[in-house]
């Protein structure tokens, strides 16, 4: 058994797929798929149920996967706390970020967090908030940045910054001119939000649920700011989005 049988067997679990797992571990499908499956003959159990889509660990699979994430756990905290006797800091950091900051906070993360610690690598996931939650309850992850509030018991929070919310209007709407614009002038018909699964779009629903205004449909819905904010340049409506995109 290695540990490289365990990273592997964590990926497919996680991935739902030898594929997946295989691009996630940036090797061979064939390479992945017989390390595994040399780890089930050393064990003589079947791990995966291959037939499902995707691909579920057995039951022996689910006692082996508890174990590997412990095991996996206390392999890395040696290495890094080696690392710190001699001075370096090294490893891998799995970051978890919402697609609402990725955009505009990644680039300037990215180049800063490289130089200060070049032997860090660092794997970066775009997920939103549930599966950003589940990926750290699932140990997938080792660090996200949400929304604050937003990940529930057994997972610490620690606030980093704020963010205001602005309204992006239309030209030709006529709350183009305002400089300050409330909830209550907002016709919420003509408001487009991010698609279901996004936080800042539950943010905004209850924001309007404590005004009482929330809409019986919504017009549009995407999973990108800057959709939402081409197509209100090119249409009379509006949407909200961060400070950190103005």
């Amino acid at each position: 058994m290695t540990i490289i049988q365990l990273e592997y067997l964590l990926a497919v679990a996680n991935c739902g797929s030898f594929s997946l797992a295989s691009e996630h571990c940036f090797v061979t499908q064939p390479s992945l798929s017989m390390q595994i499956k040399a780890l089930e003959e050393e064990l003589g159990v079947v791990l995966l149920d291959r037939s499902k889509k995707p691909v579920i660990p057995t039951e022996a699979g689910e006692v082996v996967l508890e174990q590997a994430r412990r095991t996996l756990a206390a392999y890395n905290y040696i290495r890094e706390a080696v690392s710190e006797l001699k001075g370096e800091t090294s490893g891998k950091l799995r970051l978890g970020v919402i697609p609402t900051i990725a955009p505009y906070l990644l680039h300037k993360f990215i180049p800063e967090f490289a130089q200060r610690y070049p032997r860090v690598e660092l794997e970066i996931k775009e997920m939103v908030t549930r599966d950003i939650i589940d990926a750290l309850k699932r140990d997938a992850i080792d660090a996200a940045l949400v929304a604050s509030g937003t990940c529930g018991d057994g997972i610490n929070e620690q606030d980093l910054f704020d963010d205001r919310f602005y309204a992006y209007v239309s030209t030709s709407n006529p709350l183009y001119e305002r400089s300050n614009i409330r909830i209550e002038d907002i016709d919420l018909k003509q408001l487009l939000l991010l698609s279901d699964g996004h936080c800042m779009r539950d943010q905004i629903i209850e924001l309007c649920q404590a005004r009482h205004h929330m809409p019986s449909h919504y017009y549009f819905e995407s999973g990108s700011i800057d959709t939402l904010i081409r197509i209100v340049d090119s249409t009379s409506l509006m949407t909200i989005i961060p400070e950190m995109a103005v």
